[in-house]
């Protein structure tokens, strides 16, 4: 339960008052509206005394009064009978009273309960406010007294003619209002009731001694102590010093409404009634609305029946309606008063309760124990009695017994036990709290005795109360006989009113003594359907008690705010609703209570909306919308339907809270968008919005802009170097704001769209906003309202979303708003304070600076016949073509790339570069090659080349350009020559294209351009070639010069592929030391052609070159043409190819040379016929043979299969236990082959004898096994070919071969092989010696 500013001992004196009746007369009252108060309003503020009063008990014991309040009223008298409810207008009061009472700025109260944080309101003023005026409004009622009038103040003024006739007359009236017994209410005390006589007295207009005067006469007739001269009105009202005056009435004025029972808010009729019996009706609708402002024109009015009211004087008719008029207005009350006459007012309050009331209650008090004692013949003090029969310490019944009958029993006046009710009351108001108990609970036996079951529940409240508030604590606090009065006010009287009021007191006494779960329990019991208000503030109060008990029940709080959230709203209290749901909202937010969160938050939104606190409602509807919510597709709608009519008819609000954008993965591109292939015709790729990041791709894009910055820089990138950056994302390095030229408009792409809900919606019209600030200019130019156009070198910040949301279901709505792009950056975690706590750094992709032109590609770049597939060392021409889109010229065009062999611009230095055509399409049916008509002479032509003709100082190829400049508007268009890679599969080819402009100063230095393409290579021709000495016709050991090459080809590519045959056209050599001199195969001059899978051998004998002295760096190439046509291998593309080969290898050529034996190189040249859409193709290509000592073959390319087969090897294997040193036997024994270096012959019959040596140097013997027959030659090993014998130490030994052959051609004898083993060891003889290719030629006799 909320903490109250009352304590609980002050409620409850506070509650149960004296009664005070007024009676004035017309001049009395009329004086006291010149402070626009009645005379009973005029008291209120004073009622509570500061000094201590003091009575004796019935056995002259004194007992202190303390803090007494007595609670004054002008007599209002009506002929209906009390009700056991609370009218409509007593109700209606009731609401505007919660209504107008709302939390005070900052009591706040905070707790935490686990990991539960609440904020919540400590105190609860509406609800205060509630129960100090619903225990004002209590009715009187017959089985108790507390609401029964103890005393009457005549009030007559001291300017009447003859006051003492006034107060007759008042007199009489009082007397006729209490026995006539024509009135139902108000009740009185008892019969002799006090009237204390009070003459009212004008300062600033009336006579004061004429006031003495009849003061000394009234206390002649009345005696001094009842009555009294109370002076007011010092002043005369003056506008001027209204401020300066204190309004202490402000406060009581509403109370006023409280306890008449003809007074209601509006519009109500008040009727006039004078001596002749005349009515005047007064609407006084106007003033009710000033009071309560919160009322408005469809509250229902409440009409009085004209034919109930009773014959009343002028003076009191005349005096309620001013009652009524004058309290209604808002401020300026007591103006004709003074600091002295509130003193003065305060002084008769205390002089008529302590010389007028506290006597006549203790006279009272003494009576009725008296006749109480004569009645039952009980001892001489009741008092003593009851302290002898129960005893101090005696506690009460834990019990009642059940009523025989729910008819309530009526007592007559004089009856006992309404006199010791009588007697208990009034000992209950002067608070003489045992005396009290005790008559409350003889008198509780009694009705108990007699089943008179409203009597005795009332008995049983104030007995627990009494027993509560004894001084002292005697005995503890009943807490069953509350129960048993609530239940029994409840459930057998049906009287809602008082189990109320008990409800109200004993909660506050529990809270008092910490129980606060049995205050709960008996809150929550008293909610009910007829009363929605009475519910919401008990649930509420509940809530309270869960939250302070010693173990926060913050669940159970949580559930019981929003039960009185719901009561509040059904009460028309949309304010207190909407603060309890908020409340309850901080224990089921982000706790996996999604359906709870989304009722909570809708009835925010709606109760919110209906405070016309729009931003909340859409704060609220907001939530249900971008969580994901398990609410089914109708409710999702019905939320969203919701949202967006509270979205539509507010205004200055325009952020939507769907789609859901996830602000952190938007991207920012600076350039153009990327702009898809025609036909042949294909633009660069550069860079796109939905490119996947890769960390290795961006490295490697920054260390190809850093090869190209160093290279325009000679050798040196400047200091402040930046990677250009196109395409921002959470993954870039986005600390520094970005550079942005004014062609390329930004265009942020915002990635992370979903829509949570399982409702379609339409968007439409999506636009981005933007704000601008030139520099040096304060101005912020935004395209939000119109668009504007932009300024050079500037901030440009995106800033909004602009979206048209669209809704059907029903009815369409449609809705224009925007949603903010706010980007976090990444966490900062790099010293230790960063890493305690959790900081961010800045993310600038939305802030770009807007500089000058810049030259721009825009769709410039454009790649003409690229091809997607090639076959391995396949040559392509094709045509690249750039355009300068920008009005900025531009210069030092330079390209890299990841392979540098895959293309080549040419050789512009080299005179052997064939001329360029000017148009693609008048080469589209010419070779990629320089060819020239073939001639037959005895020797190859041989060309001398630098590489220096043909290769650039670096990887870095700078673009030619007419003039050095590139001027806006203009085009040039280059041939570029492609090759395929020599390994088959897929490859991924970067270009990075780098251009500066003319005009330097800029921010921007220079911009780079991206290309990537992709590249499918297939097989085409597998090449292995060897080198040997020329061999001698006679056996010997000694070694041969070289001077003859082989050359192998497979055709191991796939039919599939198109390829009928491929044709071997010309085999070239280029070196420093040797080259070829002739083909040695007897069908030369014939083109060799190979289908799939077939092979085919090349001889061809080398010489050493004989170049010029001066020609030392030179290489000399020399072609040998097995076509009608020569391919000038020593010009573009053939040699750029070649020499940018042989600069992929580890050395160059030029140190190559220096290390290697023979360092020759083969470059195979083929064409290949494809068929393709029913046309038959040429394609050209160039394999790359290096020939680098003798008797070593060369190395075949890797597929890339096999390279990526390596991947798939999860498990390593288990590395082998080290072997012990084997022996070399190749070591052991030499080996030679001999036989004549060609044979001429008819082919009737062949055989060629061959000699095989060998010699052992080892000093022991083994074992030798020689085998010349091999199944997979050409030819065939006859007469004996297999031998096996023993060989001593230093032993030679010479063994004859025959070979057999069947036709004309070149032949390897190198098939035969010598297995050797110790002649100790019983393991398997072991190959000593693969032997060179030992080439023999058969020609045709």
């Amino acid at each position: 339960m909320a903490q109250c500013v009352q304590s609980v001992q002050e409620l409850v004196q506070d509650s149960f008052t004296p009664m005070v009746a007024v009676l004035c007369s017309e001049t009395a009252e009329r004086m006291s509206r010149k402070n626009r108060l009645s005379f009973a309003e005029l008291l209120r503020p004073f009622c509570r005394l500061t000094s201590e009063g003091h009575i004796r008990d019935p056995n002259n014991v004194l007992q202190s009064v303390k803090g007494l309040r007595i609670s004054v009223n002008g007599l209002c008298p009506s002929l209906k009978p009390p009700s056991s409810t609370l009218t409509p207008a007593q109700r209606q009061v009731l609401h505007h009273i919660v209504l107008s009472s709302q939390p005070q700025e900052g009591a706040v109260s905070s707790i935490s309960a686990g990991d539960y944080q609440l904020s919540f309101s400590g105190t609860t003023p509406w609800f205060e406010a509630y129960r100090e005026a619903f225990l004002q409004t209590m009715p009187s009622s017959e089985h108790e007294f507390l609401n029964h009038y103890l005393a009457c103040l005549l009030v007559v003024s001291s300017s009447e003619t003859v006051p003492f006739e006034q107060f007759l007359k008042l007199s009489q009236e009082q007397h006729q209002i209490q026995h006539s017994g024509e009135y139902s209410s108000p009740k009185w005390f008892i019969p002799n009731t006090l009237k204390y006589y009070v003459l009212l007295h004008d300062v600033s207009q009336g006579d004061d001694h004429r006031a003495e005067t009849v003061f000394e006469d009234m206390k002649q007739k009345y005696g001094s102590q009842g009555c009294y001269l109370l002076k007011i009105n010092s002043r005369s009202e003056g506008p001027s010093d209204q401020d300066q005056m204190p309004d202490p009435w402000s406060q009581y004025l509403h109370k006023s409404y409280l306890h008449s029972p003809v007074s209601a808010p509006p519009p109500i009729s008040v009727f006039f009634a004078n001596s002749t019996k005349e009515h005047k009706r007064l609407t006084r609708g106007s003033a009710a609305c000033a009071l309560f402002p919160g009322v408005t024109s469809d509250t229902p009015s409440q009409s009085l029946d004209t034919a109930a009211l009773p014959q009343l004087s002028a003076c009191d008719t005349s005096r309620r309606a001013s009652d009524s008029i004058t309290s209604g207005a808002p401020g300026g009350h007591g103006a004709c008063l003074t600091l002295n006459d509130h003193d003065r007012i305060r002084q008769f309050i205390q002089e008529f309760t302590f010389r007028g009331l506290l006597p006549h209650v203790e006279k009272n008090i003494r009576q009725l124990n008296d006749q109480l004692v004569s009645r039952k013949g009980l001892s001489r003090s009741l008092f003593t009695a009851t302290k002898k029969w129960f005893g101090g310490g005696k506690a009460p019944e834990k019990s009642v017994a059940e009523p025989k009958s729910t008819t309530g029993l009526l007592y007559p006046p004089e009856a006992p036990e309404l006199q010791i009710r009588k007697m208990a009351d009034l000992c209950f108001l002067v608070q003489h709290y045992e005396l009290a108990y005790s008559c409350y609970h003889t008198a509780k036996k009694d009705f108990l005795s007699d089943q008179a079951m409203l009597y005795a529940a009332g008995a049983l409240e104030m007995a627990a109360v009494s027993a509560f508030l004894q001084p002292g604590a005697p005995r503890p606090y009943p807490a069953h006989y509350m129960d048993t009065a609530i239940q029994t006010y409840k459930d057998t009287c049906r009287n809602m009113v008082l189990a109320e009021r008990c409800t109200l007191l004993s909660v506050d006494i529990l809270k008092s003594q910490g129980k606060y779960a049995e205050a709960a329990t008996l809150l929550i019991k008293m909610t009910s359907e007829d009363s929605d208000l009475r519910s919401a503030l008990l649930l509420e109060q509940a809530a309270h008690c869960f939250v302070n008990m010693k173990t926060p029940m913050v669940r159970k709080f949580a559930f019981h705010m929003i039960l009185a959230g719901h009561r509040f709203s059904k009460a028309g209290q949309r304010r207190h609703a909407l603060r309890c749901y908020c409340q309850a909202m901080q224990v089921y937010q982000d706790r996996g209570w999604s359906l709870a969160e989304d009722h909570i938050n809708f009835t925010i939104g709606r109760q919110s909306f209906t405070l016309q606190q729009t931003e909340k409602a859409v704060d609220a509807f907001k939530v249900i919308l971008e969580k994901e919510s398990q609410q089914t597709a109708t409710q999702q709608g019905a939320f969203l339907r919701e949202y967006l009519y509270v979205f539509k008819v507010s205004e200055g609000l325009s952020e939507l809270p769907l789609p859901c954008i996830d602000s952190s993965a938007t991207r920012v591109y600076f350039g153009p968008e990327r702009r898809p292939a025609e036909g042949e015709k294909q633009a660069a790729t550069h860079v796109s919005l939905d490119q996947e990041y890769d960390q290795d791709t961006a490295t490697m894009w920054c260390q190809l802009e850093l090869q190209l910055v160093c290279a325009a820089n000679k050798g040196a990138a400047p200091s402040a170097f930046q990677p250009a950056q196109y395409c921002l994302h959470s993954q870039t390095d986005n600390l520094r704001r970005p550079l942005a030229v004014l062609q390329g408009q930004s265009n942020p792409h915002t990635r992370g769209v979903e829509e949570p809900l399982k409702v379609a919606l339409s968007l439409s019209d999506l636009t981005l906003l933007w704000r601008f600030t030139a520099d040096g200019d304060e101005a912020v130019l935004s395209n939000e309202d119109a668009p504007t156009a932009l300024v050079l070198s500037c901030f440009y910040t995106l800033c909004n979303v602009c979206i048209d949301l669209c809704f059907c279901a029903g009815e369409t709505l449609l809705v224009r708003g925007r949603q903010e792009l706010k980007i976090q950056g990444l966490r900062l975690n790099q010293t230790k304070e960063e890493k305690m706590s959790v900081r961010h750094g800045r993310d600038e992709r939305l802030n770009p600076i807007v500089t000058a032109p810049m030259p721009s590609w825009r769709y410039g770049v454009f790649f003409l016949h690229f091809p997607s597939a090639l076959l391995c060392g396949e040559i392509r021409k094709a045509y690249i073509e750039f355009c300068n889109m920008s009005s900025v010229g531009l210069r030092g065009l330079r390209v890299v790339s990841t392979h540098p062999t895959f293309f080549t611009f040419g050789s512009s230095s080299s005179p052997h570069t064939p001329d360029t055509p000017v148009t693609p399409h008048s080469a589209q049916n010419c070779s990629a090659y320089k060819t020239v008509v073939a001639s037959e002479p005895q020797q190859p032509p041989h060309v001398l080349v630098a590489a220096q003709d043909f290769l650039q100082p670096s990887s870095i190829i700078s673009i030619p350009i007419e003039g050095g400049i590139l001027k806006p508007g203009a085009s040039m268009q280059l041939p570029l020559w492609l090759r395929g890679p020599d390994k088959e599969g897929v490859h991924e080819i970067n270009f990075l294209f780098y251009y500066e402009s003319t005009e330097k100063g800029g921010k921007i230095s220079h911009r780079v351009l991206r290309h990537t393409v992709f590249i499918c290579s297939s097989r085409s021709l597998s090449v292995q070639a060897s080198a040997c000495h020329t061999p001698r016709p006679v056996p010997s050991l000694t070694t041969p010069c070289p001077s003859r090459c082989m050359l192998r080809d497979s055709g191991v590519f796939q039919s599939e592929a198109g390829v009928k045959e491929f044709h071997i056209v010309q085999v070239s050599s280029c070196g420093q030391r040797w080259c070829l001199q002739s083909c040695i195969n007897p069908s030369y001059h014939k083109e060799w052609c190979l289908s799939s899978r077939e092979r085919a051998k090349l001889c061809f004998r080398a010489v050493q070159c004989r170049a010029p002295p001066d020609a030392a760096e030179k290489y000399t190439f020399a072609d040998l043409n097995l076509a009608s046509e020569r391919v000038v291998s020593s010009a573009t593309p053939c040699g750029d190819f070649f020499f940018r080969c042989c600069e992929a290898q580890t050395q160059s050529p030029a140190e190559q040379a220096q290390t290697l034996e023979l360092d020759l190189h083969l470059i195979v040249l083929w064409k290949a016929f494809v068929v393709e859409d029913n046309k038959q193709l040429i394609l050209e290509g160039q394999l790359h043979v290096a020939l680098q000592n003798v008797g070593q073959k060369s190395t075949e390319p890797q597929s890339l299969d096999t390279a990526d087969m390596m991947l798939l090897k999860f498990r390593s294997e288990p590395t082998p236990p080290p072997a012990a040193p084997k022996l070399d036997l190749s070591d052991l024994l030499r080996t030679n082959l001999s036989y004549p270096e060609s044979h001429n012959h008819t082919f009737s019959s062949i055989l060629t004898r061959a000699f095989l040596g060998l010699y052992l140097w080892s000093q022991r013997r083994v074992f030798c096994c020689s085998e010349g027959a091999d199944p997979c030659t050409l030819f065939s090993w006859v007469g004996k070919s297999q031998y096996r014998l023993v060989l001593s130490p230093e032993e030679v030994l010479c063994l004859p071969l025959r070979a057999c052959f069947y036709s004309a051609g070149v032949y390897d004898l190198s098939s035969c092989r010598v297995l050797v083993r110790p002649i100790q060891s019983d393991a398997p003889p072991e190959s000593v010696h693969s032997h060179c290719p030992a080439l023999i030629i058969i020609n045709n006799a």
